[in-house]
């Protein structure tokens, strides 16, 4: 019957095609009197230009959480090991590869640093006594990502040539690889604030699925916030498809959640099955995308807000009851018979 089900929920998530009304961007905030001082420092000439261990000694010295958090000092044996190393990864040829490639996509970063203003300018109206950090771009030869702190955001650029760049990251899997393209770069820093301790509340001893959910929705409703035109599809990963198909089959989602005591749930199997990193989430259908729980925490905080329009987005964020904005959002999609299965 499991394979009954599976087999009828992967074809109707195929044949999906939302009918819903058509995206439409959020609340957009008047931002053009509050002008923030954005600190952009591109730095992704100035390795690739060191011609000693010196002076590579020098930048690092100059730039300690790069060191540390982004080239991952404390991984190798001695101070000697980890400049030797990377002096030979950035006296490489394969380096200057990734540098014209990181200029052909970025040209000189004025797109990007657009981008980030909108974004704090944004963050600013909603947390007036928020400062922005300094942002700084690099290329590490595919070693790091993004790192983000209260002071300062890293973007390694080379990871996020996207399709069709000569050298891809090669640890990380085709699904997660279509998230590594510059649109998602702005769209990962606003989800790494917007899950932050510093902005999202949460109840620690709250160990539930739903919890889990709600935490990640409300980081997405606040990223969402801040970048109130960007697609939902691109703040969560999700192809045009994988979109379409949550939406039209929300009950079916939903109804799967019901039927498998998912939401009060605390085994770290159940949370990894519905909001961990995964190409599907197969117990619901081998079509339904993975992190399925995320995307489902989102709606409920949209519905939360909808229903209580004079909630502030700073009150939804400080809310730490999971269970009571649950409860409050009146989100309740209409549990269905899934075909293949008794009744849910």
């Amino acid at each position: 019957m499991r394979f009954v089900l599976v087999f009828v929920f992967c074809s109707l998530f195929l044949a999906a095609c939302s009918d819903k009304s058509e995206e439409r961007c959020a609340f957009v905030p008047e931002t053009s009197s509050k002008k923030i001082n954005l600190k952009f420092e591109s730095l992704e000439d100035s390795l690739p230009a060191i011609t000693s261990k010196s002076a590579l000694v020098h930048f690092f010295g100059q730039h300690p959480l790069i060191r540390d958090q982004f080239f991952y000092r404390q991984n190798y044996p001695s101070d000697s090991a980890f400049i030797n190393g990377l002096y030979a990864r950035f006296s490489s040829l394969h380096l200057d590869t990734l540098l014209m490639e990181t200029h052909r996509v970025f040209d000189n970063g004025a797109e990007l640093k657009e981008e980030f203003a909108k974004a704090f300018s944004n963050l600013v109206y909603y947390y007036p006594q928020f400062h922005p950090p300094k942002i700084q771009t690099v290329i590490t030869g595919l070693e790091s990502d993004l790192l983000a702190t209260d002071s300062l955001v890293v973007v390694g650029l080379d990871y996020f040539l996207g399709k069709g760049a000569k050298y891809r990251p090669n640890n990380l899997y085709q699904y997660m690889l279509r998230r590594y393209d510059k649109s998602f770069i702005v769209p990962s820093v606003m989800l790494l604030t917007g899950i932050d301790s510093r902005f999202n509340k949460i109840d620690l001893n709250d160990r539930t699925v739903l919890a889990d959910m709600i935490a990640y929705g409300k980081a997405y409703y606040f990223t969402k916030q801040m970048l109130p035109c960007t697609p939902d599809s691109v703040l969560i990963g999700y192809t045009k498809k994988e979109m379409e198909g949550s939406r039209e089959f929300e009950n079916l989602i939903w109804s799967r959640l019901v039927e498998d005591q998912v939401l009060y749930a605390t085994s770290h199997l159940v949370k990894q099955r519905y909001i961990g990193e995964r190409p599907k989430t197969t117990e619901v259908g081998e079509q339904c995308p993975g992190r399925i729980g995320m995307w489902v925490g989102w709606q409920i905080v949209k519905k939360y807000m909808e229903t209580h329009p004079n909630v502030k987005l700073q009150q939804l964020m400080n809310m730490q009851n999971a269970g009571q904005l649950f409860k409050d959002s009146g989100y309740k999609p209409q549990v269905v018979r899934v075909p293949g299965r008794g009744k849910v």
